[in-house]
């Protein structure tokens, strides 16, 4: 009798531990979950005309007013849009993030996101090439004047502004530049296409190019035109054609540590600025 007893109570124990185990872990799962989630915080800027755009932001730890922080610009892809506020997360903006913390740059970085059903740019993605539309798209248009009202409202290194995307993003960072050319320090598009008829207008802006080379999506000579046709005014911009990569180059391309150190290095100088205004 006193050993059903015993082994009663030494299960007890044993099973009041395992719920502490559990409940711990789990507190500790929640924890990390929340903690993962909260760099970039959920935000919805609304345009004078009352126009809504959801978009995250990241600021930096500890952020201090009187310091100035680079930006970086985030467009996503056709796949993220919609009006969750959370799916432009999904690819590149948190390895943009790791490497701001691991290289310890401390920056600030807006993802907005596009709605469902539009586009950065009003384009076929699938066309061979196109000409800028007079007036941006919709989402374009709110996310330059989210653009400019951080610039005034935040602590921002004018002289370190970037902008990157990926394919419907890559569109998007190849209209956004060529409409503002003098705003940003560097251009990183991946797998889009711009106007090469515009190339003289971005000359000096640094640009690093990134196409898969076997893109059915977006097709390869996207790129391609768009960095013949800047070499052919002058610029420096640089290309990288992943051999036998299809659409995803953004995987590659955001995970490679010379990209976003070349990115992040870039800053305007007072030549660049004189330059871009010709």
């Amino acid at each position: 009798m006193f050993d059903v007893r015993q082994r009663k109570k030494d299960l007890n124990i044993k099973y009041s531990r395992l719920v502490c185990v559990v409940l711990t872990s789990l507190t500790f799962f929640f924890t990390i979950s929340l903690g993962a989630a909260t760099p970039f915080d959920a935000k919805v800027f609304k345009s004078a005309k009352g126009k809504l755009l959801n978009y995250r932001i990241h600021l930096p730890e500890n952020l201090d007013p009187k310091k100035e922080y680079p930006f970086v610009l985030f467009f996503h892809g056709a796949g993220e849009r919609g009006g969750d506020n959370k799916k432009q997360l999904i690819h590149g903006v948190k390895d943009l993030l790791a490497y701001s913390k691991r290289k310890k740059v401390p920056s600030i970085i807006v993802a907005p996101q596009c709605l469902a059903g539009e586009q950065w740019v009003n384009t076929s993605w699938g066309d061979l090439s196109h000409k800028m539309p007079i007036e941006p798209s919709d989402s374009m248009q709110l996310t330059i004047e989210l653009l400019n009202e951080s610039i005034k409202k935040l602590p921002v290194d004018k002289k370190r502004i970037y902008v990157t995307g990926l394919s419907m993003g890559g569109f998007g960072t190849w209209d956004i530049v060529q409409r503002m050319p003098k705003i940003f320090a560097a251009a990183m598009p991946v797998c889009g296409g711009g106007d090469a008829e515009l190339a003289s207008v971005i000359k000096t802006v640094p640009i690093w190019v990134f196409h898969g080379g076997s893109d059915n999506v977006v097709k390869t000579k996207r790129s391609q035109d768009m960095v013949t046709a800047l070499k052919k005014v002058g610029s420096k911009v640089k290309y990288t054609e992943y051999e036998g990569l299809g659409h995803n180059s953004w995987d590659r391309t955001y995970r490679d540590e010379n990209a976003l150190r070349w990115l992040f290095h870039q800053k305007k100088s007072k030549k660049t600025d004189e330059l871009g205004e010709k």
